[in-house]
């Protein structure tokens, strides 16, 4: 069944016969006859019933028309797209749950206003997951955060963000809290890991989290501790803000993508301007050093 046929049988459904049908496409009738009778014979079902001198649709043909009107359509959308360049139809696009509520809103309004044409959709998830997703083709392209592997795509720079640890207030020690985090694939639970392991500190467990929002709330609660972009932050009196070591803070995103169209060209072209360092946020939380070597001097807090 291809689009030449549908488009034939679509003229003869809108014409009531063979010869409006013919008059329409520049055919003869003979040959609207044959692929008529051929994608019936296809399909196994009549397209048509026969009634004097006009074709009405069946059940099944009535079926078939809406198929091949949507079909037609993304036919002509796409020559379209092809012919004037301007991007069109679905951008699949993934992000970090922290990209996608502090950095995102303002760029993809500029998109949407931009390129009304594209229809974006937006996924969330870990690097490791949006990375997975972008080299099955699931997603067209994806902000993830550094460090992160994926062969055969290409990156570009987007966003830097400042990481920090939260704790609660009053929290004495790092030894033994846990650690709460998104799943395993998230890029920046890896750092905050890493660097503990290298401070000797040993988390009593991990809990996982399916948002920032939860994660918050919960080391707020006194639940544990966890590092999260300064972005992301709302002033929260109840938290122990700390600055991390540069190492560990600052944290590249990327826009990966496996094959350029025109839609992640246009979102290339929005991004770009974007590579800047983070914002600090004007009121600066009290500073006090996550982990301190034990023959180290206490730092004095600073605002």
């Amino acid at each position: 069944m291809d689009l030449s046929s549908l488009e034939i049988f679509k003229a003869v459904a809108e014409t009531g016969g063979v010869s409006g049908a013919a008059a329409r496409l520049h055919r003869v009738p003979s040959n609207i006859t044959t692929r008529v009778r051929q994608l019936e014979e296809q399909l196994g079902t009549a397209l048509f019933h026969r009634r004097s001198r006009r074709l009405i649709l069946s059940d099944a043909g009535k079926t078939l028309l809406g198929y091949a009107e949507r079909l037609l359509a993304l036919r002509r959308e796409a020559e379209a797209a092809l012919r004037d360049g301007m991007p069109r139809g679905r951008l699949a696009l993934g992000s970090l749950e922290s990209t996608a509520a502090a950095r995102l809103p303002a760029l993809l309004a500029r998109f949407h206003e931009l390129h009304p044409e594209v229809r974006l959709e937006l996924a969330t998830g870990t690097t490791g997951a949006l990375v997975e997703r972008v080299l099955s083709g699931e997603l067209a392209a994806a902000f993830v955060a550094e460090p992160f592997t994926g062969q055969g795509l290409e990156a570009r720079h987007a966003f830097t963000e400042e990481l920090v640890l939260v704790t609660p207030r009053g929290l004495p020690s790092l030894e033994h809290a846990p650690v709460l985090g998104f799943a395993a694939g998230c890029s920046y639970r890896r750092r905050l890991e890493g660097w503990l392991q290298r401070q000797g500190v040993s988390p009593e467990r991990v809990m996982e989290y399916g948002s920032y929002h939860a994660i918050v709330a919960c080391v707020a609660a006194g639940g544990g501790i966890a590092v999260v972009p300064r972005s992301v932050l709302d002033q929260q009196k109840s938290l122990q803000v700390r600055r991390l070591p540069r190492e560990v803070a600052v944290a590249k995103t990327f826009l990966v993508w496996r094959q350029r169209s025109s839609a992640v060209d246009a979102l290339l072209a929005i991004v770009s301007p974007a590579a800047a360092p983070a914002r600090r946020a004007r009121a600066k939380p009290a500073y006090r050093s996550a982990v301190r070597p034990r023959s180290a001097a206490r730092p004095s807090p600073r605002s």
